[in-house]
């Protein structure tokens, strides 16, 4: 893996002008933040050593790099997960790169069910914790101490003052920015009406199929993290109509310009406190 991610990185840095100081992670439908950037540079995952591609519709696969405004980013244009059969070094693969590449932060982003009572497809909520229901932890297995400790702390594993960021960036574009605890859970099948009742008696907000696994890598590096969701539907049982992967993309496109709007508003905020 380590000399894996090397060759990655190689290919990258010998492409890119400035090495960047925020990463993003752009979800199932999300993908058009990374096409903002300007000076953008866009690598097909195909043409990066050893990056896994996705099968997934609206999974571009391009790792983007350029600026929003004076902050350089590097966004990965989707992402693999567990359920597409990948192991969990490969799943997270994506966000090793962009730690080794020298992001000092990373924002994830996803769509996700809504579970809170009041949220409704469009919403976005921003993650201020998360459960594990996956019954994996990317971090088994033998430790790199050089990466992180064996034992690292997820007390706050959403960075409180990137939070706080996202909160202030809501409101200067007056954006209306829920928040809650996310729960990933392994999919590809979409909850059943009881699971979503277990998940509210949990205390989750909303439920999705990737993200934990990554947040779980970055702070065992020591990067700091946040997360937002695009509710893009309701929890079974919840939803007055069968659940379709189409309607999460339908709704993620309808959020595109607040989405982008409000992401690149935190990203310059994020990029100014880690500089």
């Amino acid at each position: 893996m380590a000399t894996d991610l090397v060759e990655a990185a190689a290919r990258v840095r010998g492409l890119a002008a400035r090495a960047p100081q925020v990463g993003v992670v752009l979800g199932s439908g999300l993908g058009a933040f990374g096409d903002s950037l300007s000076g953008l540079l866009k690598l097909p995952y195909s043409d990066i050593p050893h990056m896994p591609r996705s099968s997934v519709v609206g999974h571009a696969g391009n790792l983007c790099l350029g600026q929003v405004g004076d902050a350089t980013v590097a966004c990965l244009q989707g992402r693999v997960h567990l359920y597409e059969g990948h192991e969990l070094d490969r799943v997270t693969f994506g966000v090793r790169l962009l730690a080794e590449l020298g992001c000092r932060a990373v924002l994830l982003t996803n769509a996700a069910g809504g579970i809170q009572a009041g949220l409704v497809p469009g919403d976005l909520m921003l993650v201020v914790d998360h459960l594990n229901l996956m019954g994996r932890n990317p971090l088994t297995g033998p430790n790199d101490d050089t990466a992180g400790p064996r034992f690292p702390d997820m007390t706050r594993a959403y960075d409180e003052q990137i939070c706080a960021l996202a909160h202030d960036a809501a409101g200067a574009l007056g954006v209306k920015l829920r928040q809650g605890v996310y729960a990933g859970l392994l999919g590809p099948s979409y909850e059943t009406p009881a699971e979503i009742r277990m998940l509210r008696t949990l205390g989750a907000d909303a439920v999705g199929m990737s993200t934990v696994p990554e947040v779980l890598v970055l702070r065992h590096r020591g990067v700091r993290v946040g997360a937002m969701s695009c509710i893009t539907n309701l929890g079974a049982g919840l939803s007055p109509t069968p659940l379709d992967h189409s309607e999460v993309e339908a709704t993620a496109r309808m959020t595109r310009a607040t989405f982008t709007a409000l992401l690149g508003k935190w990203v310059e905020a994020v990029a100014r406190l880690v500089s």
